[in-house]
């Protein structure tokens, strides 16, 4: 304190006695402390939690959100909804990170651990009025939810499948699906999306390269156009109208340098003053033209991709030479055209041989409608490990909306390919987990069976939430539930959203990989002990 000059600085104490010093020079200080500061942080965190609570479950509703471009997006996806809010106080902030992490690194239940945070958040306001110390309250919601992880792990169930028997991958994937847009077909896009992870997964690694999966759509048509295309799909078409419109046996040349004869470095200009030039300068671009059609001939290519584009003059040629030809393709398709062939990504004509051609059993044309639009299909692929899903929609929303769906469904096949231990859905897992740390806490004495007991309430948060989306009555859903669980030890039981006079959540395909859960819990839990532990908010402005 000896070091700080008082001539700008200021001494104050708080309501507690505790010092603090506002530095004068430049800046005004404004601080929040205390309880009063963890309460501030619990209020704008139930905020956000509320707003998603809505959302979960195949009853869940959806939200419209507008960008300041006036794009309207319209989903019930968790990690979409607050990646796109605009929020501006730092906990909520938090949540949106809480969300997005979730969806990195499992991909599905983005919903479902942001309504989880939010319960936590809002047990910890009854506890801080019962005056139990916020240290308290981390330490026993850590240890209950140690308690609810463990618990998880007894009560999941191992699935069978394999590439030929998929089908509780099928019955994941449409548990995923079934509180999306796409429900109304979600048997489709359960086995699309089924079928695109097995096609590029390394099952002796447990693992899924998603780069292998490329997500393409189109406006037009319905859903149930939508189609797996194990190979790749562009939208390109062929550079000239009359070029053929499929190739069989496809040798494909897949260049990075410009279909053009070499041009004048920018620092130099040709002058041309006479006919005899022109004349000349004509016949050397035509000579280095020919030049590069001869090079791709000789290689055995009869498809030419190119990253870069031509002229028309260029193009004519081509079409002299029957070389058919597709101009101004993206680098990441250029290089999924060159893993689903196995081809070489070429960067100069001298380059290419016929070892470096990638190689597809059908490239064809596709057409929609009464439309000019037009992509390209390329099919048959030498490597069959890379697909592509082609959404179709009514509009731009349901396209959007649909690949977002067919997303969180592949992550949760993706998920049993990693670990293939499942536990129940429509709450049953959060009830089992609840009843068993309430279990635990009643043989506790000290002061974090309170914290424990808050834990297990919160839990109750989901199915509550599940029940009153679904147009039940939430109480008393619930405590009939707790209730059959508690005296049959069946952790199947859920809440029967869909309305199939059944609460065995194992009858109804109701599944959630294990992992998805559990990432659930310990991210939540996290969350919260770490916003517990901020006590201070100083905001600084500069003057």
């Amino acid at each position: 304190m000896s070091n700080i000059d008082p001539n700008s600085a200021v001494y104050a104490t708080d309501e507690y006695g505790r010092p603090f010093i506002i530095v004068r020079e430049g800046q005004v200080k404004s601080r929040l402390s205390g309880i009063a500061a963890i309460r501030s942080h619990i209020l704008a965190a139930k905020t956000v939690a509320n707003i998603l609570k809505t959302s979960l479950g195949p009853r869940g509703l959806d939200k419209i959100l507008i960008s300041p471009d006036g794009d309207i997006t319209v989903t019930n996806d968790g990690a979409t909804i607050l990646d796109q809010m605009a929020v501006e106080h730092q906990i909520a902030k938090l949540l949106v990170q809480l969300s997005k992490s979730q969806d990195d690194e499992i991909g599905d239940g983005t919903t479902g651990v942001v309504v989880l945070a939010g319960a936590l958040l809002e047990q910890c306001e009854q506890l801080l009025d019962r005056g139990i110390h916020p240290m308290r309250i981390a330490d026993g919601f850590e240890r209950a939810c140690n308690v609810a992880v463990e618990h998880l792990e007894v009560i999941s169930d191992t699935i069978a499948f394999d590439k030929d028997h998929t089908a509780n991958l099928k019955k994941t994937a449409m548990t995923s699906l079934g509180s999306k847009i796409v429900s109304k077909c979600h048997e489709q896009f359960a086995t699309i999306a089924v079928d695109a992870v097995l096609a590029v997964a390394d099952m002796k690694r447990k693992d899924v390269d998603f780069e292998l999966i490329k997500m393409d759509g189109k406006v037009g048509g319905s859903m149930e156009d939508t189609l797996l295309v194990h190979g790749v799909v562009i939208d390109k078409d062929m550079s000239h109208p009359q070029m053929p419109r499929q190739i069989k046996d496809a040798k494909i040349a897949i260049l990075t340098c410009a279909f053009e004869p070499p041009r004048p470095k920018t620092k130099h200009h040709i002058d041309i003053t006479s006919v005899e030039e022109y004349e000349k300068l004509k016949a050397y671009e035509n000579e280095k033209f020919d030049l590069m059609i001869n090079q791709v001939k000789d290689s055995g290519a009869n498809l030419v991709i190119c990253q870069w584009g031509f002229d028309d003059e260029a193009n004519h040629l081509l079409l002299q030479n029957k070389l058919p030809a597709v101009r101004w393709v993206g680098g990441p398709e250029i290089e999924l055209i060159a893993i689903a062939t196995n081809g070489r990504i070429v960067p100069r004509f001298e380059d290419l041989s016929p070892a470096k051609l990638g190689h597809a059993g059908v490239v064809r044309e596709l057409t929609f409608g009464t439309t000019k639009d037009r992509m390209l299909v390329i099919e048959e692929c030498a490597n069959t490990r890379a697909v592509t899903v082609f959404v179709r929609g009514g509009n731009k929303m349901i396209v959007d909306e649909a690949k977002r769906s067919l997303h969180d469904a592949m992550c949760a096949v993706r998920n049993l390919i990693r670990d293939n231990r499942v536990v129940y859905g429509g709450g049953a897992a959060e009830i089992s987990c609840s009843l068993a740390i309430a279990k635990v806490a009643d043989n506790i004495s000290s002061i974090e069976q309170y914290a424990m007991r808050a834990f297990a309430d919160a839990l109750d948060a989901t199915p509550l939430a599940l029940a009153e989306n679904s147009g039940l009555s939430p109480i008393t859903t619930l405590a009939e539930i707790k209730a059959q669980q508690a005296t049959t030890n069946n952790h199947e039981l859920g809440v029967d959203c869909l309305y199939k006079n059944s609460n065995n959540m194992k009858d109804q395909h109701v599944f959630d990989p294990l992992i998805s859960k559990r990432q659930q819990f310990l991210l939540a839990t996290q969350l919260v002990k770490m916003i517990l532990k901020i006590d201070d908010v100083i905001t600084t402005y500069e003057q």
